[in-house]
């Protein structure tokens, strides 16, 4: 065992082409006591600069105004609209994680910069499906995770069209409306925390979670890839709207910013 903190660097610096400076530093949001100053700073970068949080909130506007059936259609159970949620996610998905990998890892634009293992993914390996890691990836990604994605959204967007999940409306609530996009994030965080705290209880890492584990070096089709049980667990973000009063737009924020924040 390293006996000081520059023994421990060294032994890192060997095993891993890039890691950041530890310990990892929690979001100012979570810290106690408050520190004012630095959480009106991770604000200002958060928010006012081309983040993925802006990215994707953006992306949540343009699927409610372009991209969903009328809220009207979705109080009965039907496959065309059903079918657009699903087939909406899955493109979605396809195309951020595609365009990434492309990016990083078939093309290496960005080289060896800050990529934790100077390994290619895994390939010729009985560990996973098809015995590549990137199939085995997309497969868990888009067949288990778009999937219980999309049953959430449906879900909970034919509660809002019946009167089940308490509707908010910008007209009536602005300044609710806009302070509950900036507290979706927050939500997904806390959320995500006890979900991983659970997920590694052994029965349940054993059943389901080993699997996303098994994603040593990671890739952009990684961040996905789990268990249909885990899926299940870490999207239930999404029950939060049968509570908490709220419009699609927060839905799809909430859903996009699990699904695809997970892959960025």
């Amino acid at each position: 065992m390293p006996n000081t903190a520059t023994e421990e660097k060294e032994i890192q610096n060997r095993e891993w082409n890039y890691h950041p400076d530890v310990p990892l530093q929690n979001s100012p949001v979570f810290a106690w006591p408050p520190e004012p100053k630095r959480l009106a700073g991770w604000l200002r970068d958060s928010w006012f600069s081309l983040t993925e949080r802006v990215l994707i909130m953006g992306l949540a506007v343009f699927t409610w105004f372009y991209l969903q059936p009328p809220l009207e259609d979705c109080k009965t159970f039907g496959l065309d609209w059903i079918a657009w949620v699903y087939g909406r996610n899955l493109v979605m998905t396809i195309v951020v994680a595609t365009a990434l990998h492309l990016y990083f890892h078939t093309w290496k634009k960005q080289g060896m910069v800050k990529k934790y293992d100077p390994r290619d993914l895994a390939k010729d390996n009985g560990r996973y499906n098809f015995r590549s890691q990137l199939w085995d990836n997309v497969f868990w990604t888009l067949a288990s995770g778009v999937t219980i994605w999309s049953a959430y959204e449906v879900l909970v967007l034919w509660a809002f069209a019946n009167g089940y999940a308490p509707f908010l409306s910008f007209s009536e609530h602005p300044i609710l409306f806009v302070f509950l996009l900036f507290m979706v994030p927050i939500w997904s965080s806390f959320h995500f925390y006890w979900v991983h705290c659970l997920l590694h209880w052994p029965p349940l890492y054993k059943v389901a979670h080993a699997l996303h584990h098994r994603n040593i070096n990671v890739g952009p089709w990684s961040g996905l890839s789990m268990h249909p049980i885990e899926h299940l667990i870490y999207l239930s973000a999404a029950l939060i709207h049968f509570v908490v009063a709220s419009h699609p737009i927060h839905l799809f924020f909430n859903m996009q910013w699990a699904g695809l924040a997970a892959i960025v």
